[in-house]
């Protein structure tokens, strides 16, 4: 039996230059870690709880963006023999372990909200708002050095997520500083802290699946594996595809293997079938990167699954 390996070449979809873009986020983690700084201590002098819970998430966009601009460096290195599929997926990775800090942060903050409530302290609504207004400038400016790249980088993407959080809780802490000026409402500044912990939250479980989804070689999230398998089909001569596994490599490249099962009268025109086979994947669904194995019908083999393989269970004597 053949095998076919297709490498119609990667899909390029970051229009910034790598290095350009390692500078981005080198800007925007200086910007973070100097806002975190100034944060912790307004925070401290007022008194404002949720000043310190928007240091905090200001810490972690810090954080995330240190994790995303070295995966970004890990994943150009080129594939080796014992990382035959390349290090692109260490944008997932990063991806995946930023959303769990978000998380773990949120819960966090929830915890600090709700404990605040049964011992309210004095909070210096001036101070809070100067230097929320200050965050805001700061997580907008992070935003934009963020935004192009997070359209086509999960890794950027919850990175970018992490700091469109950070500008509301800076709205919203800028709310709670004028609450206290104007009515002397300090339940406002636990309140506001709940409600961004329950914001980023929302935000994660939109988001994280999709990294979970990549590592866990499930198929994407825009193609339709029994599609597919029908398409292979249409082919004149065709009789079955089975043995199908459709996964991602890593973010936007969608990887296939298949047999294809191909009729007997049909047999001498095999490397012509698998070459429509393998533009109409390419055209149609953008999947480049395919292994296909092919089956002449009267001697295909016996466990024919559509999707996936037999899993052999091993028992003990």
């Amino acid at each position: 039996m053949a095998h076919d390996h297709s490498h119609a070449g990667h899909k390029h979809h970051a229009q910034i230059d790598p290095d350009a873009g390692d500078a981005r986020v080198a800007w925007a983690i200086a910007v973070n870690m100097f806002l975190t700084l100034a944060q912790v201590v307004g925070g401290i002098f007022s008194g404002s709880l949720a000043l310190i819970a928007d240091a905090l998430h200001n810490f972690s966009d810090a954080i995330s963006l240190i994790i995303a601009f070295f995966a970004r460096k890990i994943a150009r290195r080129p594939a080796d023999p014992r990382m035959s599929f390349g290090y692109g997926r260490a944008e997932v990775v990063a991806a995946l372990v930023n959303y769990t800090t978000l998380i773990v942060l949120a819960v966090y903050l929830m915890y600090e909200g709700v404990m605040r409530f049964f011992q309210p302290e004095p909070v210096d609504g001036w101070l809070v708002v100067w230097i929320a207004v200050l965050a805001l400038v700061v997580d907008l400016m992070t935003a934009l050095l963020t935004y192009s790249m997070a359209k086509t980088s999960m890794n950027i993407r919850a990175a970018f997520l992490h700091n469109v959080a950070d500008a509301l809780g800076s709205v919203a802490v800028i709310v709670a500083g004028a609450a206290v000026i104007l009515f002397d409402w300090t339940w406002v500044d636990p309140a506001v802290t709940i409600l961004i912990a329950a914001y980023i939250l929302w935000h994660v479980q939109g988001e994280i699946g999709q990294a979970i989804r990549v590592l866990m070689l499930g198929a994407p999230a825009d193609l339709d594996p029994e599609q597919v398998a029908r398409a292979i089909e249409a082919t004149e001569g065709i009789r079955e595809v089975h043995h199908v596994h459709l996964w991602s490599m890593q973010e936007n490249e969608p990887a296939l293997t298949a047999h294809l099962v191909v009729e007997d009268w049909a047999w001498p025109r095999v490397e012509e079938l698998r070459g429509l086979v393998k533009q109409g994947l390419q055209d149609r669904f953008g999947i480049a990167h395919q292994t296909l194995e092919v089956e002449i019908a009267s001697r295909s083999c016996s466990q024919n699954m559509r999707f996936g393989h037999a899993v052999e269970q091993s028992g003990e004597e």
